[in-house]
């Protein structure tokens, strides 16, 4: 069912039946460790390259998502995930093993909600009644294609923030327990022109709020009808950007309601700038701790927005400015009204 321009209502919402998250050494030293299922004590993951990490990262948490669903691969019926890497690579190999129907989506940093709300769609229609989704980054491997390898041992100013080395998947079905994707709205094209790589929340706070607005426009709710609206990589300078531009549209956030997850994943004395970024970022979040949390019975209903940087290193190089989008679920524990 359509609510507004930009909403859809599920008529059956799909149960979000399990999820898996893997990540890295410097995730397993951070604030969220306990989101993960599996951390790897090697950045280079047993592979040859961080490329080839980064498969193996996105390959781990579909088996970890399809076995403690008490499943097996060929239960699923499709596939949707996308990562960050050049013609996502990641994921179209990470999903060669799986051998099953693969719909890849690229949203940057925002594919984690992309391809969850899509699945749910999937699901809703009548289309599936299995779908498996999820996404992944990795530092080294993001780094080097969006700014300097590692080893070049780039400078950096406060408002480049830390990729994150990890991986989240999560298997929807349209029957059982678990919570519930109940909307999605997918967010516009966004562009303010800005054009500085190293200051991404800033870039992307605007689509955040404009995704945010119409959301609740559409759905006629106000941000006290969530006990957390949850952003994917703003970091400290796109939550306060944020902040400030849903002020002077008349939305009054509360600190504690508004949380965004690079601000989340890693401690204080880890030095990541503004705080944590990539797809990993959201998929490691919201797939892994915040899941966790409804299903504890400590969370009712968030409102999950990931954003992502719409650049590429070519856009990038010649002069473009950084086009931004944000897609937004609702996710609910069943039985909420």
């Amino acid at each position: 069912m359509r609510q507004g321009q930009y909403t859809i209502s599920f008529n059956h919402p799909p149960v979000i039946h399990s999820t898996g998250v893997a990540g890295g050494p410097f995730e397993a030293r951070g604030n969220l460790v306990d989101a993960f299922d599996y951390l790897y004590e090697d950045l280079y993951i047993g592979e040859s390259s961080f490329e080839k990490a980064q498969k193996k990262l996105l390959q781990t948490s579909f088996e970890i998502a399809i076995e403690k669903g008490g499943l097996v691969k060929e239960d699923i019926q499709h596939i949707v995930c996308g990562d960050l890497l050049n013609q996502i690579t990641s994921s179209s190999f990470a999903t060669l093993a799986m051998d099953r129907p693969y719909i890849g989506v690229f949203g940057a940093c925002s594919t984690s909600i992309e391809a969850l709300g899509l699945a749910a769609m999937f699901i809703d229609g009548g289309y599936a009644d299995t779908v498996l989704t999820g996404t992944a980054s990795h530092n080294a491997a993001v780094e080097k294609q969006f700014r300097y390898p590692t080893e070049y041992g780039g400078q950096k100013p406060p408002t480049a923030q830390w990729t994150v080395t990890g991986a989240g998947s999560a298997v929807l079905k349209s029957q059982g327990n678990g919570p519930r994707v109940t909307s999605v709205t997918f967010g516009r094209v966004v562009d303010m022109g800005l054009k500085d790589p190293f200051n991404m929340g800033g870039a992307m706070a605007p689509a955040a709020v404009d995704t945010i607005q119409r959301h609740l426009a559409d759905t006629g709710r106000t941000p006290a009808d969530y006990d957390l609206i949850v952003t994917g990589d703003l970091g400290q300078i796109g939550r306060a950007t944020s902040l400030d531009l849903l002020r002077d549209q008349g939305l009054e956030l509360m600190d504690e309601t508004y949380v965004d997850c690079g601000l989340l994943m890693y401690s204080k004395d880890q030095k990541v700038q503004a705080g944590g970024s990539g797809c990993g970022c959201s998929a490691v979040g919201i797939y892994g701790h915040f899941i966790n949390e409804m299903n504890q019975g400590r969370l009712q209903r968030i409102l999950a927005v990931a954003t992502g940087a719409l650049l590429s290193p070519l856009s990038y190089q010649q002069k473009e400015s950084i086009p931004c989008i944000a897609h937004a679920v609702t996710i609910e524990r069943q039985g909420v009204q």
